[in-house]
């Protein structure tokens, strides 16, 4: 298949070399030229899960029109604050909206955005799936290698009404991915929004003062953010179930993925430091970082809509959130996936079914 990869940092690097190694033929953007020009002295160095060596993308580019001309499929591995403007980008560049986007990762609300935002500058939408959690767990040691510490066992996955072209290049080209059925339960399993925020929160000071100089799931994850998780999470069950699913803890849904031991209890949140891929990760190192301008405006922003729609009262989230926002305030930072960046203002349960469309499992 031919694809176009949309963004050249952790994830979008990964995924280059899954692909490339699979046979695909892959073009890969990057918006910044510092961050393609070393890939293109010498290909993408690997390590980790898929092995040690480089790999040579068919184009690697900064200009979006070439890189998705002739694709088959667009894949957006970008942070998820990113996913309005790419979609912007992606129809002015001439995208044909017959050809499936594949977001890896969505999180939480992705594909309402990107499709809401699609919508706003073209009359047709493409067909729109999405992975609720990255496929990988990577870090870029140097500019032109990839470290690749962890790759999803199983990926949950879920399109929009209109997007089964979409789930099946997702799962023809991401194995172990597979449809959950109803895009609501996918967005509510997005990981990073429990697992980042209580530690980000909690640990401000600690990675303001040492410039996120200690490991983020071992040295960060204290009682007391274990006891905000734990809460957190219950919260995320139970806007679940008030859309009649019946989700699993965090750490199951970790467990399926492969970032936490298979033989860990469903109910120990410590697990999470013991999972391969989580030892080694450092703090943020500065309120900049994604764990801040991502997973709290863009994970539980969006997830406070859900519950607001569904009538659950979600305290710690809202308690997150609104200490986050002061303590962000004066930062540039990118807005927040709000009900109207997905288009679900005034939206009911019952009206959200019909944008959704029927589950499919």
């Amino acid at each position: 298949m031919k694809v176009a990869i949309i963004g050249a940092g952790n994830g979008g690097a990964a995924a280059a070399v899954e692909l490339t190694l699979a046979g695909h033929d892959v073009a890969l953007h990057g918006r910044s030229d510092d961050t393609v020009a070393p890939f293109r002295a010498d290909g993408i160095g690997y390590q980790g899960v898929f092995g040690e060596g480089r790999i040579t993308p068919a184009l690697i580019t900064t200009k979006l029109e070439d890189a998705i001309a002739g694709a088959d499929a667009a894949v957006v591995a970008l942070p998820t604050f990113a996913l309005g403007s790419v979609a912007r980008a992606l129809n002015a560049a001439g995208w044909d909206a017959s050809r499936p986007v594949i977001l890896n990762p969505g999180h939480t609300g992705g594909a309402f955005e990107f499709e809401t935002a699609y919508r706003a500058v073209a009359t047709s939408v493409p067909p729109i799936a999405e992975f609720a959690t990255l496929a990988y767990v990577a870090r870029k040691p140097a500019p032109d290698i990839v470290n690749v510490t962890g790759r999803a066992k199983a990926l949950r996955a879920s399109a929009l009404r209109g997007g089964e072209a979409a789930m099946q290049a997702a799962l023809a080209l991401f194995p172990g991915s597979y449809d959950c059925g109803d895009v609501v339960a996918s967005d509510l399993c997005n990981v990073n929004m429990i697992v980042h925020p209580p530690g980000a929160m909690l640990g401000a000071s600690w990675a303001e003062a040492t410039g996120g100089d200690f490991t983020f799931y071992v040295e960060g994850l204290t009682d007391g953010v274990v006891r905000v998780m734990e809460a957190l999470d219950r919260e995320r069950i139970a806007v679940g179930r008030a859309f009649g699913h019946e989700l699993p803890t965090i750490i199951e849904e970790m467990k399926a993925i492969g970032t936490v031991p298979a033989e860990a209890d469903s109910n120990d949140y410590r697990a999470i430091a013991a999972g391969e891929a989580n030892k080694r990760i450092r703090a943020p190192d500065s309120l900049r970082h994604r764990y801040y301008t991502e997973d709290f405006s863009h994970g539980l922003v969006p997830f406070l809509v859900f519950a607001a729609m569904a009538g659950v009262e979600t305290p710690t989230a809202k308690a997150l959130v609104d200490l986050h926002s002061t303590m962000v305030r004066g930062l540039e930072r990118p807005g927040p996936r709000d009900a109207a960046a997905m288009g679900l203002e005034n939206m009911t349960m019952e009206t959200l079914q019909d944008r959704i469309g029927s589950p499919r499992n």
